[in-house]
Formats: C-alpha cells, structure tokens, sequence
C-alpha cells in the first residue's frame, strides 16, 4: 500500500528529533495529541510501512482485521506506524508482546487521538511504548516566527541583540484566530475560523460519547466549552466555571458534571492546561495549586468565542488572555524539545509569573508575556520583585528573566537584565 505522506512535502516539526530519538532507544513510541493536529503525517514520515485502523475502505475492513487479530496486523517493514490505536485498544499489548518477542528498537509507532479507560489495556508498556505528546504547530514550525533567538539559549543566559523587524496588531490577531492546525496555514484570512469551528463540532457530536461509549447532553458540552473559552489563561476553577455559566449563559451544572466534562476533554487533547510551579523553588512561599486553563490551541477558544482578527482587536483585553495562550503552546513546543517543562507560578501573596520554564539541570526561568510594547517595563519590574522575594525568602534564583512579546521589533537585553524577545523571533 503506497505510504499517506509525500516525503518531499512535509513540512519539518520539532518534535522529529525526539521520535528519532526514541525509536532509536525503545521498542515503541506511542505519539498522543488532539485530532488533525499531523500525527498521522509526522508518524508516516518516521515510518517504512502503515496500518490506519480507521481507513473506511472495505466497510472499516482495517479494524475488524485488527480486532479479530491484533498480532497479524503487526507485521510489516519496521518502524510500522498503527494509526488510532485506541480504537482498537487490545493492540497496544499486542505491540508490546511483540516488543518483547522481537527484542528490537524502533518497531512501530502508534498514534492516538484519544485516551481509553483502561478496560481492555492489560499492561502500561512501561519500558517498551514510549509516549511523547504533539501539538498544533508552533509560529517558528509554521514560518510565522523567523527563529532568531533560540528559546534554551535564552534560558541559559545567551541572546544576540538582533532587530526582529516589525509585527502588527492584525498579524498577531490572525495568528491567534488562525491557529497551528496544518491543515489551516493556507486557508484565506475570510475563512481561518472555519477548520476550528469544525473541530469542536466533531469532538461535540461525535468524539465526546465515543471516548468511552456514553451518550452525553452536547448542549451542556457547548456551555462548559464557551465557559472555558471565556476563562482561557486564568485559574477558574470548577466551581467558577459553574458559577460562569449560570452568570452568563443562565444554565445549570453540577460541579460533578463539570468534572465529568473536563477529564472526558483532557483524554481527548482538547485541553493542555499549564501545571503549577509549586515548590520547586525551595521557598518557604506558599504557592497556589491551580492549573492554569489552556486549549489545545488558542483558535478554539476564538472559535468559541466567535472572535475574528477584527473584533480581537477592538478588545484589548481579550486578546491578550488569548496572545498569553499563543505564547504558552510555543513555550510548551520549545521547551519540551530540550527536556524542559513548562509551568505557572502564583502564590497567596499576590505575586504571579506567567510562564516558569524550568531546565533538566533543575534551574528555572520566569517569563512575563505582554502583547503591547508598553507594557514592557512594567512586566520586567514585576519579575525583578517576585524574584527578589523568593531569593530574599530562601528560594532559588532564576537563572534568566524574560519578557515575551507581540509587538516588540528586536531582541535585547535590558540593563536591568531582563531579556525582551518578541513571539515571532522565538524557536526551541
């Protein structure tokens, strides 16, 4: 069967390191992530033969051959990608008996969508299945950053001062709307909102009751997604977002219900929300537990919110809980390329950093995100105090302030220290 990806045209993601990687070290390496998001298209390029267990040919013949036999479905030139596994979900200890049979790296790649409950999954495959989590696209992976500085250099303390060249309000604001989804980066500016719209209807009517085959009220799916959209890039948490909806939408949800929703959305990817530093800074500070709350990709939310570049534009504040969403999904694309995680802090004394990046060696760097450049001192002074007082505390300094932002037009260092770097001149 001829392969689904033309080599010649796929668009390189960052994440092709880290699946090279792993196929050079285990058996396996399982890719997770929200639908259409180039799973499928990474894995088939990193593969020498393929098995989409949800081609329709043949009246779905792919996954009846998968559920009568996962083993036979196995064989073939290896790395074999197995697309949407979880469909299937006995194939997953299929491909791990045969990792073990085999004794070899690098023998399949699965895909998923999707998480299943673990009814039907006999075995973690710990030691044998890696995972790695994709995303939508990052601006420097869609050619909308020019990837003048690189993100692990700056935490590390290095930049070259360099003119970026100038962004406009209206270029962030379709960036934003448009979202990283491949399948969006050509569509004209009249019609960028439509691949997002049709994303939440699917996982809507189709997804949602498929993830564990339960019938759901898609109606109260709507209100708690508008809901999250609404609080995009804050810490509501799940008795705010109930309170919201009754506030805004004049509706009623249980907070068990809400809870349902969310975990059903997280096994799905449409969710990828932003982890607390907590006490990695050695302080006796007490810091919040909340999850920042984040899409998959800040075009959802826009979706959602039934925002264009236009109407983003004459909201201000708005469009910079959305901007801040932008920002983070690059932030979590590039620092997990170098082993680096991405993180919120915010303690009970007011103080907050939006982005904490913290370094495999164990350092950490805080990031404050504005979309005006006028905004620039007040969010160095900012992070020049929090860190005052976690070092004044006992904590662990930062090894690198930055400010990251939209309008910005060069790369620099302030004589204060803070690091400024506009969005679109960001790589890993």
């Amino acid at each position: 069967m001829a392969k689904i990806i033309n080599k010649e045209k796929y668009m390189p993601r960052i994440i092709d390191a880290a699946v090279e990687r792993y196929l050079a070290t285990i058996g396996a390496v399982c890719i997770e992530g929200p639908k259409w998001c180039g799973k499928t298209w990474t894995s088939s390029y990193h593969s020498r033969s393929e098995f989409l267990v949800g081609n329709p040919d043949n009246n779905f013949q792919n996954r009846a051959l998968a559920e009568m036999s996962p083993t036979l479905v196995l064989e073939g030139e290896t790395p074999r990608l197995i697309d949407e596994w979880q469909e299937v979900p006995p194939l997953w200890d299929a491909v791990r008996y045969t990792v073990d049979q085999r004794g070899k790296k690098g023998q399949f790649i699965l895909t998923g969508s999707a998480t299943p409950k673990r009814k039907g999954v006999l075995h973690s495959g710990a030691g044998r299945i890696g995972k790695l989590r994709m995303r939508t696209m990052s601006l420097y992976e869609s050619g909308d950053s020019s990837g003048k500085v690189s993100l692990q250099e700056l935490c590390e303390g290095k930049l070259t001062p360099s003119i970026t060249g100038e962004v406009d309000l209206r270029t962030l604001a379709r960036l934003t709307v448009r979202g990283g989804w491949p399948g969006n980066l050509d569509i004209s500016d009249a019609d960028i909102s439509l691949l997002p719209g049709e994303y939440l209807d699917a996982v809507i009517d189709d997804d949602v009751n498929r993830v564990d085959e339960t019938r759901r009220d898609s109606r109260k799916i709507r209100l708690l997604l508008r809901s999250l959209a609404r609080n995009e890039s804050t810490t509501a948490t799940n008795r705010r977002l109930k309170n919201d909806i009754k506030e805004i939408d004049d509706e009623d949800i249980d907070v068990e219900t809400v809870a349902t929703y969310l975990d059903i959305f997280n096994r799905l990817f449409l969710t990828d929300n932003q982890q607390p530093y907590a006490a990695r800074l050695r302080s006796s500070v007490r810091v919040k537990q909340a999850e920042k709350l984040h899409f998959c990709d800040p075009s959802l939310a826009c979706a959602l919110l039934k925002v264009t570049p236009e109407r983003l534009i004459s909201d201000l504040e708005t469009f910079g809980f959305l901007f801040e969403a932008l920002c983070e999904r690059d932030l979590k694309i590039y620092a997990e390329s170098f082993g680096a995680a991405l993180y919120h802090y915010q303690d009970y004394a007011g103080n907050e950093i939006d982005a904490v990046i913290e370094l495999p060696d164990g350092n950490w760097c805080g990031i404050e995100i504005k979309l005006g450049a006028n905004k620039i001192d007040e969010a160095a002074e900012n992070l020049i105090r929090i860190r005052g007082e976690i070092v004044n505390d006992g904590g662990k300094a930062p090894s690198s302030l930055i400010v990251l932002s939209g309008l910005s037009n060069a790369a620099y260092k302030r004589p204060d220290g803070v690091y400024v770097v506009p969005l679109t001149a960001l790589k890993n």
